[in-house]
């Protein structure tokens, strides 16, 4: 995959694996956040995670890039994920950073980290001219985070039922950072 095997600071980063299953049910335990994602919450915690690593793992068989693992290169925990993802914005093709954090590894600044690791490889390798994230009016957490990765909020919108905002940042402004 895109970014299998690369690191930053803290963190290694790699394609995810049907194993990873387990692991990610905790990412739906206790995750008062659920609710930001537009996901069928009426699917059990294992259901929730099997459907979600399916669903990268199509993004990487259909060529529409994926979230990749999230490994703290200390502890060598599973932490989260974060990738990028093709997704279509008033009928046009856009590149988004998503990223999600387990809740107990929730404040340490990994988001951040991995997003900005994404965020330099689609500009340095010409991938887009500008990133999207795509983030839920009430997500305050998520929308630092791409501020803190030079991103301005664009405008809002109904996307999948849910009121958003489109965070962005244009290859220009990545340039001048």
């Amino acid at each position: 995959m895109y970014l299998d095997g690369s690191e930053t600071k803290r963190l290694l980063i790699r394609k995810l694996e049907v194993s990873d299953i387990p692991i990610w049910e905790s990412f739906f335990e206790n995750n008062p956040f659920l609710p930001f994602l537009g996901l069928d919450l009426s699917l059990d915690i294992k259901a929730q995670s099997k459907d979600w690593i399916e669903r990268q793992l199509w993004r990487y068989e259909n060529n529409k890039y994926g979230h990749h693992a999230l490994i703290d290169k200390q502890t060598n925990k599973f932490i989260g994920q974060c990738g990028l993802l093709t997704q279509e914005i008033d009928n046009k093709i856009e590149t988004e950073i998503g990223y999600h954090i387990i809740p107990e590894y929730w404040g340490k600044g990994y988001a951040t980290e991995a997003a900005r690791k994404f965020r330099d490889y689609a500009f340095e390798n010409n991938l887009c001219n500008s990133l999207v994230s795509i983030i839920d009016v009430r997500n305050i957490v998520s929308q630092k985070v791409a501020e803190k990765n030079g991103m301005k909020r664009t405008k809002q919108l109904k996307y999948f039922n849910l009121d958003v905002y489109i965070y962005r940042i244009e290859r220009e402004e990545y340039e001048s950072i």
